[in-house]
């Protein structure tokens, strides 16, 4: 299939916003016919989502999540940090520091599920997806970070599936992870007990 006439060329590019990780821009396109067009871009620097297993339970979190206006239950994630330079954290090491914040557990297994941009109509948000097995709660945990009020939730697996599948669980990336989670148990990759 030939998607040059799907191309879309950035020809100038106006910072309305400059926050603590995010940039908001408006960038100005030229499509394939010659028109040009703008488009309204938040520059993220990425993140990692982490899928938490213990033994046959899923640890979530409910946060509540300023623009849904309410609590939703998710799996731990976090953004990816951004050194002075500009460069971005790898998520390998994002992931450990953000299940330990959220859950107070470190993992000894990880396994990458997928990767995936969260909003690509208007974020460059690109999310990396683990699986964290093998548990075990980190001594002296103090709890998450102070700007973050957290309740962890331990569900049992096919719960939480049920959940997701019935719209309990509103969250992209949490619907996600436990829609995969759920794929590779009926494959026989992962023995769950129930």
């Amino acid at each position: 299939m030939d998607n040059a006439r799907l191309i879309e060329t950035t020809i100038a590019s106006r910072v309305v916003h400059t926050g603590r990780y995010l940039t908001v821009r408006v960038d100005t396109i030229r499509d394939a016919d010659g028109g040009e067009h703008t488009r309204d871009v938040i520059d993220h620097p990425g993140a990692v989502a982490i899928l938490p297993l213990d033994g046959a339970s899923v640890l979530m979190v409910h946060q509540y999540r300023t623009p849904a206006g309410r609590v939703l239950l998710e799996i731990p994630a976090g953004t990816l940090e951004r050194a002075p330079d500009g460069s971005v954290e790898d998520p390998v090491t994002a992931g450990p520091r953000e299940l330990g914040e959220e859950t107070g557990f470190e993992a000894r297994r990880w396994q990458l599920l997928g990767r995936f941009f969260t909003a690509p109509g208007f974020a460059t948000e690109y999310m990396h997806l683990y699986l964290a097995t093998d548990l075990t709660p980190i001594d002296g945990y103090t709890g998450p970070d102070v700007d973050e009020r957290l309740d962890l939730v331990r569900t049992p697996w096919r719960e939480a599936v049920d959940m997701a599948l019935r719209g309990d669980i509103e969250d992209a990336k949490t619907i996600v992870a436990l829609l995969l989670l759920e794929r590779i148990v009926s494959s026989g990759d992962l023995v769950l007990d129930d």
